[in-house]
Formats: structure tokens, sequence, C-alpha cells
């Protein structure tokens, strides 16, 4: 019997893509991003980004099946994206993939579009081994998750009580004055600097809380010390050091997430780490898992940038983990949940 066919479809929040997987095999790929409309305002606004899935859902799902050379009738599944993100943009992607469960009577997965980010490694780096960590970093999500099985099983070992990792570069980013998004310019910037020119926070990593929360994260602190530290040279009529600001932050940040994934791979036992989320992007932090994980002995499995950033490829290949383990379908009325658990894969 050959490999399931499956259609991802994913609009948590400014992106709005689809893909066409067989198997482990990735057929298409198709990506349209909103961001340029947010810009100006600093930030994603929920009303534009929804405007913009409403445009881009036909064109980019049309684009999908024909680079994978296929019709809809061709297709065994589709996946979407049933959350956590944004509710106006996620209730366009799951409407319009109910549209089209529906029309072609094909069987229908709402799934957690951060457990895809873990599952999109699939296709690069093959099947996981058992007792695999997974660290998901983006601008809404620091978590790490044990993941005894991709489509049935994930457990939340750690998450942030606070900012997430890509939060906390965006609010520093806005401070020195860096357009939306600012990760990018943060992680230009720190490969010039002196990633010791400041002393920055690791918080949760010393004393009692560092013990109480071992595999938890506060990034909140770290953005508070970075801005109190330009403030207090800006009132002193002294410049900035721009690139010395980012290479700090990004080394602080980029320590402690993984000093703790690799306590955390110790702890359950793993010798594989999956990282995934767009904030996996960073340069410093890549270099730093790797670096780390040599010491270690822990195989880190970074995806390569194009699978980083929310795409319909994670989705459509959580999706052929969910058919392949004869996970039933989602039923017809699946609702979206914007705050969709971390160890929750698909909606019943």
């Amino acid at each position: 019997m050959s490999e399931p066919i499956v259609l991802g479809i994913e609009s948590t929040c400014d992106e709005t893509a689809a893909a066409v997987v067989q198997g482990g095999v990735l057929l298409s790929n198709v990506v349209a991003s909103s961001m340029d409309e947010h810009a100006r305002y600093g930030g994603v606004i929920p009303e534009i980004a929804s405007r913009a899935h409403a445009q881009q859902f036909t064109p980019v799902v049309t684009r999908a099946l024909a680079d994978a050379n296929m019709d809809l009738a061709d297709v065994d599944a589709i996946a979407v994206s049933a959350g956590p993100g944004l509710a106006g943009c996620l209730a366009v992607g799951v409407s319009g993939a109910k549209a089209l469960a529906w029309g072609a009577n094909k069987p229908l997965y709402g799934v957690n579009h951060v457990i895809g980010h873990i599952a999109v490694t699939q296709l690069q780096f093959g099947p996981f081994p058992t007792d695999t960590l997974a660290l998901i970093v983006s601008g809404g999500h620091t978590s790490l998750l044990h993941v005894r099985d991709v489509a049935r099983h994930v457990d939340v070992v750690g998450t942030t009580l606070d900012d997430a990792a890509g939060e906390c570069f965006d609010k520093v980013a806005r401070l020195l004055g860096f357009p939306y998004p600012g990760g990018p310019h943060i992680d230009r910037h720190a490969q010039l600097g002196d990633p010791h020119a400041l002393r920055v926070p690791q918080g949760l990593t010393q004393g009692k809380a560092g013990k109480a929360h071992p595999y938890d994260f506060s990034f909140s602190g770290v953005k508070t010390a970075v801005a109190r530290w330009v403030e207090q040279r800006q009132a002193q009529g002294l410049p900035i050091p721009v690139d010395d600001v980012c290479a700090s932050l990004a080394d602080s940040v980029a320590t402690v997430l993984s000093r703790k994934a690799m306590q955390a791979c110790e702890t359950f036992g793993s010798n594989t780490l999956i990282v995934g989320g767009g904030f996996s992007a960073n340069s410093q932090l890549r270099a730093k898992l790797q670096e780390y994980g040599a010491i270690q002995g822990v195989d880190v499995r970074i995806p390569e940038l194009q699978l980083c950033t929310d795409n319909g490829a994670m989705v459509a290949m959580l999706g052929s983990n969910l058919v392949n383990a004869g996970v039933a379908p989602s039923s017809a009325d699946f609702a979206i949940d914007s705050a969709m658990p971390m160890n929750q894969i698909v909606m019943p």
C-alpha cells in the first residue's frame, strides 16, 4: 500500500500556507505572508491577517495542488491548523478546509500547529527515535515537550512563565528602533558584537527558582534588564553599542534554552532533540544547541530555515502521522482553539 497523500493548511498568524506530503516526501510547499502589511504597526494586526487569509486561501491551496501535479481528488486526507493561534486567522483556515473536505468527501484533521513544528523535521531527518525531546521556540511559544508518539502522546516538560523567546527579542528590537519583525535584525547585529559586553540575566537558572522550575523559562527579566541598561546609557548621553547589546541578549537566551534542553534530555534519557518554531532560525541558538549537543552526545535536529517558520508542510506531515497511526479524523463540527494545549495533538 502506498503512503497517504495529505494536504496541509496553515493560517494561525500571518502566513497563509498549504503543502502536499506523501509519506515522508514533500511534494509542494506554498506560503503567502502578510508580514509587510503589519510592519507599520510594529506587530501582527489580527483583522488584517484574517483578511489576508481570506484573500490568499484559494490561490495558495490551488498552487500547492498544482505544484504537486495533483487535484483534490488525489488527496487521501486534509489537515488544518486548529490552534493555537489568532482566533480570526484560525477560523478562515478551518472554514476553508472544512469546505474542501466536505466538497471532496475527504477525512479532515484539525491539528495542533505547534506539534506540527515537531513533525516537520521528519521530512529532513526521518522518523523519530523513542523518547525524543522537542524544544519549540517562536514569538508566542517556548516549550519543552517529551514526544513519546507524535501522533498520540506528547507531554509538556516545561514552558515559559511570561514572555516567549521570540517575544523578548521583538520587544528589545523595538527599543533599539528596529522595524518589525525585530528578530532577524537582532540576529544580524549579534553576529558583529561581543556576547559578554553586558551582564544579561538568565531567568530561572539560579537558586530556589531554578530548582523549582528546571525546565521552565522566563524572559521578561531579560527584556527588562536590557531595557534598563539602554535607558541608563541614553540618560547619560552615551552611545548605545547596538551590536554588543544584541550579541549579549542573543547569547543569554541561547544559553538558557540550550542548557535547559540538554538537562531535560539527560533526565528523560533522550539522545535526540527536535527544535522547531520561527525562533529556531536564530543563528546564535542554532550554533549553541549544536555545541551543547556535541558535548552531551545529543543529536540536535534543527530543520532548514524554510521549515522553521509557520508552513503547510508541518501541518501535512503531522496529518500524515495521524493517518498512518490510524487516528480517527476530527468531527465535522470541530471548533478552533486559540489556546490549544500543547499535549493535545488533534481535535476530536
